[in-house]
């Protein structure tokens, strides 16, 4: 009799336990693994993708994303990874680019390769004299009007690989774009309110291209995309010439550039540098200014309108 209770309890127990099983929660479902080639991306697809994404984010702040190097941890979340974004307009290189060899070196689906600046008008770098040049300018998102377009872009990228969240990604996508657009009304309400005289615009790389284009600046700068050789003679001799002749109220200098070529430029010619730096190809770090792409936007737009809108007696230095 003792054994057969003996065999009788440990079935019971046994039974008890499959049921615990079937009532455990199901496990969470695995959350969509998405590259990105740099930090202002990683931003906009966390603000629609939120909890359901995980971010895999390449040229870390700091780290030029023109000629970034992936590593060996790039590739290995590369290898399972469900979505690649990319800025395009050869941010990253370009088809020969060390984005385009990552997506080679994992076999990616090409459906799954996304370029966030797919649906915007490029604009073309100006060569020597004024002339055009055969480069895009893939700055583009430092534009409000542009960032709108990307972040449509991202959304309808996330809702093709996750349609059964299709509802939550649209929603964030919405709320989003309110936030955004109501930034760039708040940049074409101040830009509009500059003098005609205060509407020269110089910083040390051509990367606002878009910005002034979009709001009736006209730019000055001393190099034209970093890739390139900086601070040479002949590109200072330009600025200087530049600042001469249209005589802004302050210099520009961006936070992920060597400040010494404008420091040159502002000595020659008597007007003074704006403190602080402004943003052109990254978020701040994290936990500081500027560390959203929200708050990269809205910091740009202070600091630039502060400082066409100073008196050209004044010098600053916050």
């Amino acid at each position: 009799m003792k054994k057969i209770s003996y065999i009788f309890s440990f079935i019971l127990a046994g039974l008890i336990l499959i049921s615990c099983q079937d009532k455990a929660p199901d496990k969470k479902p695995k959350k969509v693994q998405v590259i990105s080639s740099f930090s202002i991306l990683t931003d906009i697809l966390y603000e629609i993708g939120k909890d359901s994404i995980e971010v895999h984010n390449l040229a870390p702040v700091g780290t030029d994303p023109h000629e970034y190097e992936p590593v060996p941890e790039d590739i290995k979340f590369a290898t399972n990874a469900d979505l690649f974004v990319q800025n395009g307009m050869h941010l990253e290189g370009g088809d020969n680019g060390w984005f385009s060899k990552l997506t080679k070196s994992v076999n990616a689906d090409k459906n799954r390769i996304v370029k966030a600046s797919e649906n915007v008008e490029p604009i073309y770098l100006i060569g020597e004299g004024k002339i055009k040049n055969e480069e895009v300018n893939p700055h583009s998102f430092i534009s409000p009007v542009v960032g709108i377009e990307m972040a449509k872009t991202i959304g309808e990228s996330l809702i093709a690989v996750d349609p059964d969240n299709k509802e939550f990604y649209q929603k964030n996508m919405e709320d989003y774009l309110a936030k955004l657009k109501e930034v760039e009304a708040e940049y074409r309400e101040k830009f509009a309110s500059i003098p005609q005289e205060n509407r020269y615009f110089m910083a040390s790389e051509q990367a606002f291209q878009y910005l002034v284009q979009e709001y009736g600046l006209q730019e000055g700068f001393i190099w034209a995309v970093d890739t390139e050789e900086n601070g040479t003679p002949d590109q200072i001799k330009n600025a200087i010439a530049f600042v001469k002749k249209y005589n802004p109220p302050v210099l520009f200098v961006e936070s992920n550039v060597d400040s010494r070529p404008m420091e040159t430029v502002s000595k020659e010619t008597g007007v003074p540098i704006y403190y602080p730096a402004i943003y052109s190809d990254e978020l701040g770090k994290p936990g500081e200014v500027a560390d959203t792409y929200l708050t990269y936007l809205q910091y740009n737009l202070k600091h630039i309108y502060d400082g066409l809108m100073r008196d050209r007696k004044v010098e600053t230095k916050d």
